[in-house]
This record gives C-alpha cells, structure tokens and sequence, in this order.
C-alpha cells in the first residue's frame, strides 16, 4: 500500500493561495507469469477487496504495466516467455536508476534453489523458491513492501 499525495492550487494564483491535498491510496500486486497455477496461487495468497493482483503473460509487458497501474509490489516468475523475470527486474531498476520510475519492490520467483544466483545479480528486492504456499506467499509480500527484503535459499550477499 502505498500514499501518494496530489497538491491542487485553489482559484486564484495568488501567493497566498490555498493548496488543497488528496490521498489515495495506491494499492495492487502486479504479477509476471505466464503460468495460470502461479497466477492462481498468487492471487489466491495476496488479492483481497483492497488490493487487487494485476497479470501480464510476457516479462515485455513489466514496465509498461508498472507504469500504468503504479502497483505498491511486483513479482516476476523467473521463466517468462522471452523476455524472463531476471530481465524484467533488470528493466525496472535501470529505469528506477534513471529517476524515470519510483522505487516499488521487486521480488523474483524462482524455480529452484539453483537460481538463486542469477536472482542475486537481478538486483530484486527479494526472491522465494517453489513450490509456492499461501503463507510464505503473504510472508514474502509483507517483507518486500517493508522493506526488509526475502532472500530464501541463500543470503543476498552471494
């Protein structure tokens, strides 16, 4: 869940103008797959009234999505058609470095322990092995969008 603050200027333009602020909450999980059961489990884990779980089927689509629906989190199956979840992390941190995108986290979900390398030098926030369960689902999501990141298999350091 994100806050995001828009500042509207009152008629007038003078500078004892009076500003006018809205909240909205920003919410929503945008999931990279093109597996329904790694949909289906996700979004069984994560979805509820207040924070829907978006899908795109190809790692392409990952910005252009992040873009539009502004998601508090995204999570990227590993294999992903031709563009995969290492590539699509990739992506969005080099935009986030270019100050064209605002940081959201980005986990990665692995096939194997063995990926857990290349998930290392992806740059994501965090990565979790399958099969996947609804707990550490809830789990991961909890510890990504607090920041404290989910390494499971091995330590981020490697």
């Amino acid at each position: 869940m994100i806050l995001a603050v828009e500042r509207r200027q009152t008629a007038g333009g003078s500078r004892a103008a009076l500003w006018r602020l809205r909240f909205t909450v920003v919410e929503g999980v945008l999931l990279a797959t093109d597996s329904d059961a790694v949909f289906n489990e996700v979004d069984a884990a994560l979805a509820s009234n207040d924070t829907p779980v978006y899908r795109v089927v190809a790692g392409a689509h990952v910005l252009e999505a992040t873009i539009e629906l502004d998601p508090a989190l995204v999570l990227l199956d590993l294999q992903i058609g031709n563009m995969g979840g290492v590539a699509a992390t990739l992506a969005l941190k080099q935009e986030e470095g270019m100050d064209r995108l605002e940081h959201r986290p980005v986990g990665l979900l692995l096939d194997r322990a063995a990926d857990t390398f290349i998930a290392s030098e992806s740059g994501a926030d965090g990565w979790l092995i399958k099969p996947l369960d609804p707990l550490r689902l809830q789990r991961f999501a909890a510890s990504l969008l607090a920041s404290q990141g989910f390494y499971e298999g091995v330590s981020a350091e490697v």
